[in-house]
């Protein structure tokens, strides 16, 4: 059986390598906090999340897939969170019995493979009875798949057949084996024999028949002689011991892999629980895919921020079909970096089939998301802040390709607005020409106006943070054109004259 509830056809590859760009993505986007928010303080959950959130699916039918399931796991909370519980059970109670890979004698191994084996069927049968109740209630193709196959394979024939067989491979009754004697009289070819066929007719039980069983009795100081016949009992059970400990392994990873692609939608769950909690939207997104860049969304929010704030926050509403380049100025404090994060942290959220914190969100699938933030100062001196901007640059060049996305928050802004302006300009009109989509905060005007100057507003989108006549940022990102100013004496007047002026 396999569970096959994060692809369709293929099982999460759990150890497998992670984009090479996933510390920069993680510390630039803040995921920590939104991997966090899914664990619960559960170091598995957490492991899980940051790994299905940064392997992104790049064709919509995969998201849908998995959108599919969330939305099952969504209307029956309870149903996701049991058969998650089932699995992890499976899991701690195998570890509190007595391991058998320690010993190296086949009854020792056969006796803690059929005890696990019985602890494995109790929960099957646990599983197969919430197939039963949920079979036709859930919507989604996986799920559908997985309680489908739960019920054909784990029917009740099955289980009497298997509870039939660890009854038998208890031995209550003795080993039943045979042999045949090789050409020196030694034993070859030991067989494990059906109990069923030890039993003794009655005539023979009362002594009127013809004996076919020869018994003979080991006496009890015979130590040679008891480690003999147990040496010929290993040697018939040997076989089956292994067929029963591999058995039990094949269980385990079952349990193993449908814990782990739970644990995912058991993430969302803990994840959409807070963001209800505390009244910000979630939706659905809609994976496009196009030859034209697609972007469109209302209301959306930085689900990072949003779950640290104590009040709800400022979403945004962007139109941005067709736009290869989207450029944010405006006032310092605006909210330019959130709206960046939120982006690049809904486009994550959408392509690993999660919801987004937004009233609607519609976008294009990319190959890749790829970021370039300010950075802190080196404080080893190593290397000036503009080289290690440029270093990074660098990494990114060989690792993007096309119909990626990029995300710049106040890049090259280390040296001079003219040499700073230049390098971006370059920068990204060699990645929109490879069609790579561009998402750029800077503060220079330099830069932002050339794109104006050019007249190339066909494929750019210009937003900017706006404020008051008071100098009171709301936060939120209109379409307009650059100014030449970011209000920067805005902060210094709430800093400085407050400051002195506490009255």
């Amino acid at each position: 059986m396999k569970a096959h509830l994060l692809y369709s056809q293929q099982d999460f590859n759990f150890v497998g390598e992670l984009p090479l760009n996933h510390e920069d993505l993680s510390q630039d986007l803040e995921l920590s906090t939104l991997f966090e928010s899914m664990a619960q303080g559960d170091k598995f959950l957490l492991e899980v999340a940051r790994r299905v959130v940064l392997t992104s699916l790049g064709e919509p039918e995969a998201i849908i897939y998995r959108q599919h399931i969330l939305a099952d796991c969504i209307d029956f909370p309870e149903m996701t969170r049991e058969i998650y519980a089932i699995a992890v059970k499976s899991i701690t109670e195998r570890r509190g019995l007595w391991g058998h890979k320690s010993s190296r004698f086949p009854s020792s191994i056969l006796s803690s493979a059929v005890q696990e084996l019985e602890m494995f069927v109790g929960l099957l049968k646990q599983l197969r009875s919430l197939a039963d109740s949920f079979a036709e209630k859930v919507h989604s193709e996986g799920l559908r798949s997985l309680f489908r196959s739960l019920q054909v394979d784990l029917d009740d024939d099955y289980f009497a057949a298997i509870d039939n067989h660890l009854k038998q491979l208890r031995f209550k009754d003795g080993v039943l084996m045979s042999a045949e004697l090789y050409k020196d009289n030694s034993g070859i070819n030991y067989a494990l024999c059906s109990p069923w066929e030890s039993k003794v007719r009655w005539k023979e039980r009362i002594g009127i028949g013809p004996r076919t069983v020869y018994t003979f009795t080991v006496p009890p100081r015979d130590e040679a002689g008891a480690n003999a016949l147990s040496d010929l009992s290993s040697r018939g059970i040997n076989i089956v011991a292994n067929a029963a400990a591999q058995s039990a392994d094949h269980i385990e990873s079952y349990f193993s892999l449908l814990r782990a692609e739970l644990g995912f939608y058991v993430g969302c769950l803990n994840l959409r629980d807070q963001l209800e909690a505390k009244g910000e939207p979630t939706c659905f997104p809609i994976p496009v895919t196009s030859n034209q860049p697609h972007l469109t969304f209302s209301d959306l929010r930085d689900v990072s921020l949003a779950l640290r704030a104590e009040n709800p926050i400022i979403g945004n509403d962007v139109h941005a079909r067709g736009k290869m380049l989207v450029i944010i100025t405006g006032a310092n404090s605006g909210g330019k970096s959130t709206f960046l994060r939120s982006v690049g942290m809904a486009q994550l959220m959408m392509q690993c089939g999660m919801f987004v914190a937004a009233e609607s969100y519609r976008a294009g699938v990319s190959n890749g998301i790829f970021t370039h933030f300010i950075r802190e100062e080196d404080a080893s001196m190593r290397s000036g802040r503009l080289d290690e901007e440029l270093s990074r640059m660098s990494a990114v060049t060989d690792l993007i390709r096309s119909n990626s996305l990029m995300l710049f928050n106040e890049s090259f802004a280390a040296t001079n607005e003219r040499e700073g302006s230049e390098i971006a300009r370059q920068i990204v009109r060699a990645l929109i020409h490879a069609e790579v989509r561009v998402f750029f905060v800077t503060h220079q005007f330099d830069f932002a106006e050339s794109f104006l100057d050019e007249q190339q507003s066909d494929f750019v989108l210009f937003l900017r943070a706006e404020r008051d006549a008071n100098g009171r940022r709301n936060f939120k990102l209109v379409e307009r054109d650059p100014l030449s100013t970011s209000y920067g004496e805005d902060i210094y007047k709430k800093v400085f004259l407050e400051f002195s002026n506490p009255n």
